[in-house]
């Protein structure tokens, strides 16, 4: 017998390119285009890498604390993880083992379909409507399990917060994770359910609007007793999964909240801009309320335009998959990195 027999095969997740040039202009990834709260720096400068030959604390206790005390929740409601991707796995491990689908939208975070098949947890799609809507009767069937980004990417729309307490109300016997990655760029946050909802699930990053996707810190709010049961898992496979220095700094960047009130408003303003100028040059696009634009344009395809964009060192994500392959996800850079991009577009589509 083969040992490849044995092997646990899938299909990984393919995250988006990531070029090492001095000049080029980042707009594939999501990551904030302005610096981590200035209290960071100086913490990290004056840090005593002493303490790195020590394991962390395994409970990530200091910054639990800082985000219990933010979000006006216990702090027994409060899971860290690495990433949120390292969170929404765990919560994948944990919650999804019935025989039944869980279910998430057709066109979403590909890691949802990987997690799936790494689990061996069965899942079915539900189409998003032709507008990139959900449709709540979709995720009234029976089933496992539910998660869904909001705002949803990569087409960056938000839904009301009564189409998710309908999905979550109507589906008292499993876990219905809210992913909520790109909620401070402009959403209405399903966290204020949580305490209705014992069956809710509430996951956040530090990656975009903290600017600390380096760091890799992710966090979730629930019911006590499924933050237990996360934490049950967690130490069940790894005791110390964050490393000290993103810990402490983490706890930093919850303290200045009107820096990431500065930061998140001046990435708005640059999307709302950039609305404008890309739909004057014959692009369209849902209404993000996202750090990005999920764009297509009226005539050349979207392939071409990234082929294009990227000899001139301006990186956009391309996703070539059904229903999406003539989209371009654009982040939202800094304003000199926007006014790059429109104008190389304006003479591009001459």
């Amino acid at each position: 017998m083969s040992w490849e027999e044995n092997v646990r095969k899938v299909v990984p997740y393919v995250a988006g390119e990531q070029p090492k040039k001095e000049k080029m202009i980042k707009l594939n990834t999501n990551e904030c285009p302005y610096p981590p709260a200035p209290g960071v720096a100086r913490l990290a400068a004056q840090m005593d890498c002493g303490s790195l030959r020590l394991y962390p604390d395994s409970n990530t206790t200091p910054l639990v604390h800082a985000l219990a005390e933010y979000y006006h929740v216990d702090e027994d409601q409060v899971f860290v993880g690495v990433g949120s991707d390292d969170v929404l796995s765990m919560a994948f491990l944990t919650f999804f083992n019935s025989d039944k689908p869980i279910l998430f939208p057709d066109v979403t975070y590909s890691f949802y379909d990987v997690w799936a098949d790494l689990y061996r947890i069965p899942y079915r799609t539900c189409a998003l409507d032709a507008d990139w809507r959900i449709r709540t009767e979709d995720y009234l069937q029976e089933n496992g399990g539910i998660i869904f980004p909001n705002p949803n990417a990569p087409t960056g729309l938000l839904e009301g917060l009564d189409k998710v307490e309908e999905i979550v109300a109507a589906n008292p016997d499993v876990v219905v994770i809210v992913d909520e990655a790109y909620v401070d760029f402009g959403g209405e946050s399903a966290l204020p359910l949580v305490e209705k909802y014992e069956n809710l699930l509430v996951v956040q990053t530090f990656s975009k609007s903290r600017a600390m996707a380096g760091l890799r810190i992710g966090f979730c709010i629930g019911n006590r007793k499924l933050i237990k049961y996360l934490n049950d898992a967690k130490f069940s496979f790894n005791s110390y999964t964050m490393n000290y220095p993103s810990q402490v700094l983490g706890v930093e960047a919850v303290r200045d909240d009107a820096y990431f009130h500065e930061t998140t408003d001046k990435i708005v303003a640059t999307r709302e801009r950039m609305k404008k100028e890309l739909a004057r040059l014959g692009f369209s696009f849902p209404d993000s309320k996202t750090n990005f634009l999920f764009a297509t344009h009226e005539s050349v395809p979207a392939e071409e335009i990234f082929r294009a964009l990227r000899e001139a060192d301006i990186y956009v994500r391309h996703f070539d998959r059904p229903r999406i392959s003539n989209y371009l996800r654009i982040t939202i850079g800094t304003d000199e990195q926007m006014d790059t991009l429109v104008a190389f577009l304006k003479d591009y589509l001459k």
